[in-house]
């Protein structure tokens, strides 16, 4: 501590405001604690700003595109050209963010929290320094919450410029749609943006290090996403080493290995997308005895609690998976905790979510982890073929698939390949996570006609008395 620093006292420091951090303080001071948050940039943290938001503005505006140019398919004739202007496409995204990030700030305020702009440091096991430009103070707290978040992982070899070569935060502020596009790492965020700007009208290829897109995610349902890129023209090369690249002024050149061959792939851009690490490493936790792994993510317990007894961690520096909503799930796990209610993380009911197109999202086990865990399953799929909201829409890839407990017809997990995929797996997660069996979804009343009708259906077939499909 400085000479002539005097500490100041607080009650529950939350160091970060993203989804993570700003739902952890709103949290505890439901419960009566006095909440200060600290956050280094914008309110709202990486998803709300630079990641989540952002990109799915410009997806939903991609796709109003593709429709619009298709739309004779229905009937409807365009007269003219149809053509996007970047800078407004931009500056509409950037009203959806500014109108998120201003909420979050007046929900803080309107629950007394203290909002402190700075950088935090760990200075001992009860105190952080936070530094702005132009002060800095010592904060001793009772309990901390540290929800730092995550940023983009560097290639070596290929180096984050913001001009050529880009991380996904500057992919998400072109403003210009890039004639040519090539992607470094096929996971969720290369495969969602590759899909958007495909469809704003570029040339995209996609470099994927392992065998197929999306690693991790079933066979099954990245096959109808698959197909789509190919209609799309986006080029997809699997088991693409990176070796480089070069930023030439008006491109950019990177060098894979592809089959022990060396090829060279000139694009406008390269996004390079091939994971997140830890915001963990400047924050002095070694000043705390805050224990991490390998890999830099807090160690933390069922209650999000750390190795000292009254720090938290929640969010993408506390490991597991890397979503938004987990994070603000363990944002109210440890706020309960620290509050003294019994609250505990349970992630058996976790929605995933890829706004690829068709979408995917899926929750709980699938047919192959069910196996794993000593369940006989029964697997039901239905195809959104067969679904009349499905053709009315013009949108009928996909299906939806029920994996049940063949005894007791316990819902299991459920996987969704088609449109709205994201909206429609709450329903699925509901019923994980209340233990539902395939009767409870069969017997409830499903709107026609609708998209949810599919869950339904699926379900129905799991019982082997499915109306809209052939019982197997």
């Amino acid at each position: 501590m400085v000479v002539g620093d005097l500490a100041q006292e607080v009650d529950v420091l939350v160091i970060g405001a993203g989804p993570g951090g700003y739902v952890a303080a709103i949290r505890a001071a439901q419960l009566g604690r006095k909440v200060t948050i600290v956050e280094k940039d914008s309110l709202g943290g990486v998803c709300l700003n630079r990641g989540c938001i952002p990109s799915k503005a410009i997806i939903s505006a991609a796709e109003r595109f593709r429709e619009i140019r298709e739309a004779d398919e229905m009937g409807i004739e365009i007269a003219g050209d149809v053509k996007v202007n970047m800078p407004n496409l931009m500056k509409w995204k950037n009203s959806v963010v500014k109108k998120l990030t201003g909420g979050v700030k007046s929900l803080l305020k309107g629950n007394k929290v203290e909002i402190i702009s700075g950088e935090a440091f760990f200075n001992g096991p009860d105190s952080v320094r936070v530094v702005s430009d132009n002060s800095s103070q010592t904060y001793k707290f009772n309990d901390v919450i540290i929800a730092t978040g995550s940023r983009p992982v560097e290639l070596k070899s290929l180096p984050f410029d913001g001009k050529r070569i880009l991380s996904s935060t500057e992919a998400l502020a072109l403003e210009e749609a890039p004639n040519r596009l090539v992607i470094v790492g096929g996971g969720y965020i290369g495969l969602e943006l590759g899909t958007a700007y495909a469809k704003l009208g570029a040339d995209v290829t996609i470099l994927e290090g392992t065998k197929t897109l999306l690693p991790g995610t079933a066979p099954a349902l990245t096959k109808m996403v698959s197909r789509k890129l190919k209609k799309l023209g986006v080029k997809v090369v699997t088991e693409a080493m990176v070796l480089g690249g070069e930023n030439k002024g008006n491109e950019v050149e990177v060098r894979a290995a592809i089959n022990g061959e060396e090829k060279t792939f000139a694009a406008d851009y390269c996004l390079v997308v091939i994971g997140r690490k830890p915001n963990t490493d400047e924050l002095g936790l070694e000043y705390a005895d805050i224990e991490v792994d390998e890999r830099g993510f807090i160690k933390i317990d069922d209650r999000c609690r750390a190795n000292v007894e009254h720090i938290y961690a929640i969010g993408d520096c506390a490991g597991g998976a890397l979503l938004a909503h987990k994070a603000s799930y363990e944002a109210k796990v440890a706020a309960e905790a620290i509050a003294g209610l019994s609250s505990v993380i349970d992630y058996r009911a976790m929605p995933f979510v890829i706004f690829s197109d068709p979408e995917i999202a899926y929750t709980g086990l699938s047919e192959a982890e069910a196996k794993e865990q000593g369940y006989t399953p029964v697997v039901s799929r239905f195809a959104f073929q067969a679904n009349g909201r499905a053709l009315s829409l013009n949108r009928t890839d996909g299906f939806v698939q029920v994996v049940a407990d063949s005894q007791t017809k316990q819902v299991l997990g459920i996987q969704i390949v088609g449109p709205e995929a994201s909206t429609l797996i709450g329903e699925a997660v509901l019923a994980v996570e209340m233990g539902a069996n395939a009767e409870d979804i069969a017997m409830t009343i499903h709107a026609h006609p609708a998209l949810p009708e599919t869950i339904m259906e699926a379900a129905e077939g799991v019982l082997g008395r499915a109306i809209h499909m052939v019982n197997r």
